[in-house]
This record gives structure tokens, C-alpha cells and sequence, in this order.
């Protein structure tokens, strides 16, 4: 179906985070959906609407957004995705993160949604955890303490047990080191606190609040020579030490092609909710050496991308 002419579609934008920052939805959603022919001003509307890290503020904000009536909602984080479809059991929801949706009852299976909701997964099942706690291992083998950095959002338990569950397996002491991730929060505390605790590497849990606050983040794991590994290659090329998971870019060009396949007449109920297939292993060779940290061939053959 083609666009309808003259009409001026409505995105509604629902994310758990403050607003500011670079955090690379901000411009790469707009931006791919801009290669889809929809523009901001022309033919497109994005009301977005923060909860400023205050989960219970979701509810008002998501009626809020269907009381603008958005066209489509797209629903960031499992928190995000539930009060919207509170708030409407008939608007069409796109979401965005790292959960369930069918163990939550956000949809009856992935590959028929059934309802209003549909969307794009950060991974294909559970999460990346236990395969980046083995990578950060492998980097840095001698250290047998590691820090994960998490934000005070019930969002990321998933991450957390299968986090823990991975250290007990390979014999890894695990620090869970939570922040309040609103604007101003105390990260340098939270490194006080992993240096109290004498941890010799940091793993940074997947969360959009580490995207908007990953240069603060990474400054501080130079500062305290900890080796890091994060989710998305982004991070890595703002100076992490290493990534697995999948493209921050990609994620965004699939969600806008659900934004326009709606807004074309699709409908949730018919469009999988898709897993991404792409994983890349990326690490950075110059973080690497400003640490004094030698990476073993081994892993370096199995990167996808070094950066010298």
C-alpha cells in the first residue's frame, strides 16, 4: 500500500530514559525512517514522550501518547510495551529491547503476535550474558572478580541471573553494582564501589541507559584501567574494550521498516516479532593497550571487527 497523500502520520515514541545525550536512537530511528520516505515535518510526526528513569510515570505517559492519537506506538523496554498496551488493546505497538514478550504475555508466540504488539528483539534468545561474561574471560583471564554495572530497572533481571548463573560456571566471583539511572546519576560512586570490592573487569548490562550514558561509563573504566564489554559495536567505537551483540544501525532500519509496514496498513497481529541473526564480536586494540591489556590471538582471530 502507498503512502496516503497528504496525510501527516503520528510515531508515538515511549522510552524509559531522561531525554539528552547521544544515545544513537535519538537520531538513527528518524534517520532510517527518512530512507523510507518519511520526514519529519512533511509527512511524519514523532511525539516522544521519557519517563526519566521513574518506571511507575509509563502508564500516564503511554495514555498520554494514545490520547494523541499516534498512528503507531513504538514501546522501549518490556515496562514501556505493557503500559502502552494497557493503554490501548487496538493501537499498534512496535517494541524495542531485550525480553520476552510471549513469557510476559505481550503476545501469544513470535511468529504470530495475534494482538496490537509486534517488534524487534535485541537477541535471539534469553540474553548475550553468559557469552559475554566467556569473552570478557577470555580476555582477561587472570581476573577472577568482575563487576556488572546495572541500572536499578527490573528490566535487566533477565540479564543479572543469567549473568550469575555463567559466573558460577566458570568459577567467576560476580560484583552486581546497581545505579538509580536518571539524569545525574552516581556512577562515580559506582566505580568506588567496584574498586572496594577489588574488581578486575566490568561488564555492562544492555540497557538504553548505558547507551545514553556509555562515554561518562567509559571514561571511568579508563580512569580505573577496567576492562569493559558491552552489547552493541557503538559503544566499542566510543572507546569500550569489547562488544557481542548485534548493531545498534541494524536494529534501528528494522524498526523503522516496521513503522512503515504499519503505517502502510499492516497489521501487529500478521508480522513476526523478529530476532536478530547478525552477532558481531567487536573489540578495540587501542583501548587495549591505553589499559596495558595484551588481547590473545585467539580471540583477536575470532573477532569480527579490531579496531587499531
Amino acid at each position: 500500500m502507498a503512502q496516503v497523500a497528504g496525510k501527516v502520520f503520528r510515531l508515538g515514541w515511549l522510552r524509559p530514559t531522561a531525554p539528552g545525550g547521544t544515545d544513537f536512537m535519538t537520531t538513527g530511528v528518524p534517520d532510517a525512517l527518512r530512507q523510507l520516505g518519511w520526514v519529519e515535518g512533511q509527512n511524519l510526526r514523532i511525539e516522544t514522550r521519557y519517563a526519566d528513569g521513574q518506571a511507575d510515570r509509563l502508564p500516564a505517559l503511554a495514555r498520554e501518547l494514545v490520547a494523541q492519537r499516534c498512528d503507531a506506538i513504538l514501546a522501549v523496554g518490556a515496562a514501556a510495551v505493557r503500559a502502552t498496551k494497557d493503554a490501548s488493546a487496538t493501537l499498534p505497538i512496535i517494541l524495542f529491547g531485550n525480553f520476552d514478550p510471549v513469557a510476559l504475555g505481550l503476545v501469544a508466540s513470535l511468529a504470530r503476535p495475534g494482538g496490537n504488539v509486534t517488534g524487534v528483539l535485541i537477541t535471539s534468545q534469553g540474553t548475550f550474558a553468559a557469552k559475554k561474561l566467556e569473552l570478557l574471560t577470555q580476555a582477561v583471564p587472570r581476573k577472577r572478580r568482575v563487576a556488572m554495572l546495572v541500572p536499578d530497572d527490573p528490566a535487566v533481571q533477565l540479564q543479572v541471573l543469567e549473568t550469575q548463573q555463567a559466573a558460577a560456571a566458570l568459577g567467576i566471583e560476580l560484583r552486581v553494582v546497581r545505579v538509580v539511572a536518571v539524569r545525574g546519576a552516581d556512577y562515580a560512586g559506582a566505580f568506588a564501589t567496584m574498586v572496594a570490592e577489588r574488581c578486575g573487569a566490568l561488564f555492562v548490562a544492555a540497557t538504553t541507559f548505558f547507551v545514553r550514558d556509555r562515554r561518562l561509563i567509559i571514561d571511568l573504566a579508563a580512569k580505573h584501567k577496567l576492562p569493559s564489554i558491552w552489547e552493541w559495536p557503538e559503544q566499542v567505537d566510543d572507546g569500550g574494550l569489547m562488544s557481542y551483540g548485534t548493531s545498534l544501525s541494524r536494529l534501528h532500519q528494522r524498526l523503522a521498516l516496521y513503522v512503515d509496514r504499519i503505517f502502510k496498513g499492516g497489521l501487529p497481529a500478521d508480522m513476526p516479532v523478529e530476532q536478530p541473526t547478525a552477532i558481531e564480536l567487536v573489540i578495540n586494540l587501542k583501548t587495549a593497550r591505553a589499559l596495558g591489556l595484551s588481547i590473545g590471538p585467539e580471540l583477536l582471530l575470532r573477532a569480527d571487527r579490531v579496531i587499531e
